[in-house]
Formats: structure tokens, C-alpha cells, sequence
């Protein structure tokens, strides 16, 4: 049975810059680096919360297609306490972001930015605790 995300596999054209991008900008801690002479290829391992990024240059690899939107992986979230706080701490790394909107269905704040290769981050605003009583 799946349990849990356990990574996200992530190709770059630029090793370096999208490596400082989620280190550096987003804060992202490296489990590992490998270089893969056999392929001729980076794999870096991020950690996520929980979960793992993993980053992968491969030389040549095509751009990813943007608009109209292709089938296939739309966007990564990331669930943050507050958009607000985070829009500040990315904005002072110098990310730019979208203008914040509010989720019509759960009423959370939401925005994106996008990493160097223009793959589309969001982040969610996790919803307010529920006052709900727990039920066995």
C-alpha cells in the first residue's frame, strides 16, 4: 500500500544554478551529490520535509514544455504555515512570485514562482486547525 511521497524526481538544464536555486533560495538540505560518469550526469538528493527532491542534470535534455499546458506532472506544493511569511523570506532570496489568490473550495491563500527551468512551485497555505471533536 503507498504510505507516503517518498521523492520527486526533477530534470535541469543548468546544474549549478538550480542547485544554488534549491539550496540556497529555497533552503533545501543535500543528502547527497553524485556524479555518474556513465551517463555523464549529475543526481543530487534534497531533502523535503519528509520526502526527497531529486535533482538530475543530463546533458542535452529538452526543454520542458510550458504553454499550453502538456500531460504530465503540472506543479509542484508545498505546504507552508503562512504565504504571507514565505512570501517574505522568498522575496528576500530574491524569488519573484505571483500575486497571492485564495483557494474558492478550502479558502487558503496560494501562489506560485518557478525554479530556473520555469517548473512551477506553489505554495499552500496549510488550512487552520479544525475545532472539529475527534471521533474513534
Amino acid at each position: 500500500m503507498l504510505t507516503r511521497l517518498h521523492h520527486i524526481a526533477i530534470l535541469c538544464s543548468d546544474y549549478a544554478v538550480s542547485k544554488a536555486f534549491y539550496v540556497d533560495g529555497l533552503g533545501f538540505d543535500v543528502l547527497a551529490e553524485n556524479w555518474r560518469p556513465d551517463s555523464g550526469s549529475w543526481k543530487c538528493d534534497l531533502r523535503c520535509g519528509e520526502a526527497q527532491i531529486e535533482l538530475f542534470h543530463f546533458p542535452g535534455s529538452p526543454p520542458r514544455p510550458t504553454r499550453p499546458e502538456a500531460c504530465g506532472l503540472r506543479h509542484l506544493a508545498f505546504a507552508v504555515d503562512s504565504v504571507a511569511a514565505t512570501l517574505e523570506w522568498l522575496h528576500g532570496r530574491g524569488i519573484d512570485t505571483e500575486p497571492v489568490r485564495v483557494d474558492p473550495y478550502t479558502g487558503c491563500a496560494f501562489t506560485f514562482f518557478a525554479d530556473p527551468d520555469g517548473l512551477p512551485i506553489e505554495i499552500y497555505q496549510n488550512p487552520m486547525p479544525r475545532n472539529d471533536p475527534v471521533v474513534d
